[in-house]
Formats: C-alpha cells, structure tokens, sequence
C-alpha cells in the first residue's frame, strides 16, 4: 500500500494541471450566394480557451479563398465591409460572427455544396493552435439554422 501512494499522489497532481481546452466553435453555418459566382457568408460563435488569441485564417476543402470582413453603418445610414487581417479573443471570452457585423467572405465555393450540405471549416490562430467546425448550409433567402 505504501508503494502505490506515491504513485495514485502523482497521478491526482497530473490530473490537477492546467489542462488547455482549444477554441470552440459553435453554431457554424453559412448563406449561400443568390446568383453562382458571388460569395457566400458564414457565421459562428467561437470561444477561446484559457489564453488570449486570434483568428488569423480560415480555410475550406470546399472554398477556393475565405476573407473575414465587418460590415458596419456610419452615421448617415451607409453600410460599408473592411477587410479584417485578424479577430482577436480574449481568454476566456469568445466572438460571435453574426450578419450585419462580423463575417467570414467564402470566394468560389465548389457547386457540389447545396442548401443543406456541411462545408468544413479550419480555423488557424496566431498561436499556432487549430479549430475545425462543419457549416450548414441554407439557401440565400433562408432563415438562419439557429
């Protein structure tokens, strides 16, 4: 018995460590485009783990170039989008790309991806760390999934 209390101390101490959740993404999904040639939008919820970080790219098997943008209004009514490089989260926190404000810009998606088909997303973070979340998809004048 007093052999193994040592070992059953070290495992409760390595089961006390700070064990790193990664980001989480959640409600993916993603409007597809009304007229073939012109982008789609996808939007999420994403929450950090326990350190700061930032998204720095996305990247689909499905979509030839993805580009996050902010759509916003200026105060005479005018809606514009600018590009973001990044969208930094802080730890603990999380982001919501939602329409009229953040979004990801989905370019060329492959004509195989319907109303209903799952297009996978890879989230990259300037800490080197990886995401991946699968998006549904509704028609151009569907309702959002959730």
């Amino acid at each position: 018995m007093i052999r193994i209390a040592p070992l059953v101390a070290l495992l409760v101490l390595a089961g006390c460590g700070g064990h790193e959740t990664g980001p989480k993404i959640t409600k993916a999904w993603v409007r597809l485009a009304a007229a073939p040639g012109r982008p789609a939008a996808a939007y999420f919820t994403i929450q950090t783990g326990h350190g700061d970080d930032a998204i720095v790219r996305v990247e689909s098997a499905l979509v030839k170039r993805i580009e996050m943008h902010e759509s916003m209004t200026d105060g005479h009514g005018m809606s514009a989008m600018k590009p973001l490089a990044d969208v930094a989260i802080p730890a603990g926190g999380a982001a919501t790309f939602a329409p009229s404000g953040k979004h990801l810009m989905l370019f060329d998606v492959d004509p195989v991806v319907t109303p209903g088909t799952a297009i996978p997303l890879r989230f990259g973070f300037a800490s080197g760390r990886t995401a991946e979340a699968e998006a549904k998809t509704v028609a151009a004048g569907d309702d959002a999934p959730y």
